[in-house]
């Protein structure tokens, strides 16, 4: 079994470790929303808020009154990786696009069915033919609460690759602008550690619990990423992709499975420009370079410096 693959399969179990950590330590209290939010750099405090308001969303996210300004007018959609939701995926992305000024929502998808708290915290686990239909549904409310004929995709690892599937086959591809996917895998993955991790919990009584459905379409060559990229690639026309990926993955290796090219498409490698940036998997959406590179793929009308500051594995900044 590939190592990068074993780590896969491990990175599922990553939010519910830290939230055992976070429940025996001790949960700080929630913090309280206002006009300019705290921004975290500790991928980890997403975790922390999901302990505070289980099931909830963060503040400065899902706020079915915002308005979208002149100059941001699509709304931004926050789609979380594997084992992740709407909390603990974007304690660092929410409230910095909120303090940018952007309506902010953020979506809980593939929740294995029957699960109860904190089980019920892990998405992504389904078949993402079904959880791009809960996209679609979202992406719906979302248009009529806010008026918006488009709005900007901003996801994470599966978060990249599911709404692929809602954009070329289920409608979404006159409702997208932006599509940014940090840490993408377009070109597919190295799944074989499902098929070990089921024989394992088969082996302990426990194999009601895996395989998800999501793994194994990510293999390479499966039927889903077939899906997702025939007619010669990922891309839809129209739609302006920024791919964002960093060579300390850890994950998604080789990272250069995100790296395709296609018509209006940016593919950044975090490292080429500053090689003191170490985001791995989980890092890559807590960075304040991945905020800036988000912002600039957002507006490029208004660019900005991207910075170039020491980030480590497993935080962000």
């Amino acid at each position: 079994m590939a190592a990068s693959a074993v780590r896969r399969t491990l990175a599922v179990w990553v939010t519910v470790a830290s939230c055992l950590v976070v429940t025996i330590l001790g949960a700080p209290g929630a913090a309280r929303a206002h006009d300019t939010l705290p921004v975290s750099h500790d991928f980890f405090d997403g975790a922390r808020a999901e302990l505070r308001n289980p099931g909830g969303s963060l503040p400065g996210s899902n706020d079915w009154h915002c308005t979208p300004s002149a100059a941001h007018p699509n709304p931004v959609i926050l789609v979380h990786g594997t084992g992740g939701n709407r909390q603990t995926n974007w304690a660092t992305m929410v409230p910095a696009l909120h303090n940018e000024g952007y309506c902010v929502f953020a979506l809980t998808y593939g929740v294995r069915p029957g699960t109860t708290w904190p089980v019920s915290a892990l998405g992504g686990l389904n078949d993402m033919r079904t959880s791009a239909v809960e996209l679609q549904r979202f992406v719906a409310r979302v248009r009529a609460a806010t008026g918006s004929r488009q709005v900007d995709i901003v996801g994470h690892s599966e978060g990249t690759l599911m709404p692929a599937y809602w954009v070329k086959y289920l409608g979404g591809a006159h409702e997208v602008d932006k599509y940014i996917s940090l840490a993408p895998y377009w070109k597919g993955q190295d799944s074989s550690a499902c098929n070990g991790a089921a024989a394992f919990l088969d082996s302990v009584g426990a194999g009601g619990l895996w395989p998800y459905p999501e793994c194994n379409q990510e293999q390479y060559g499966s039927a889903f990423m077939n899906q997702i990229n025939a007619g010669g690639g990922p891309y839809v026309p129209g739609i302006a992709y920024t791919n964002v990926m960093t060579r300390h993955d850890g994950i998604v290796e080789p990272y250069t499975d995100g790296d395709v090219p296609g018509p209006r498409t940016t593919n950044i490698v975090l490292q080429d420009t500053c090689p003191a940036d170490r985001s791995d998997h989980l890092s890559i959406v807590a960075s304040p370079r991945s905020v800036a590179v988000v912002l600039n793929a957002l507006d490029p009308a208004h660019p900005r410096p991207v910075p170039c500051v020491p980030v480590a594995p497993g935080l962000g900044g």
